[in-house]
């Protein structure tokens, strides 16, 4: 079972239309990618190629 970790200020934006929107800094706090495609994933995911960039 994955850790849930508490939000702390600069972990997330609203967005204008209400939604959470995790940021770089979360991503590299969770310390791994969920493969969602996020906008501010830290690990080079792509939903359209489903993979990683491996650079």
């Amino acid at each position: 079972m994955k850790k849930i970790l508490p939000l702390e200020e600069g972990d997330f934006y609203l967005s204008p239309e209400g939604y959470k929107v995790f940021t770089e800094k979360y991503h590299l706090k969770r310390g791994y990618c969920c493969e969602s495609g996020c906008r501010h994933c830290p690990y080079g995911y792509s939903q359209k190629t489903n993979s990683r960039d491996q650079s």
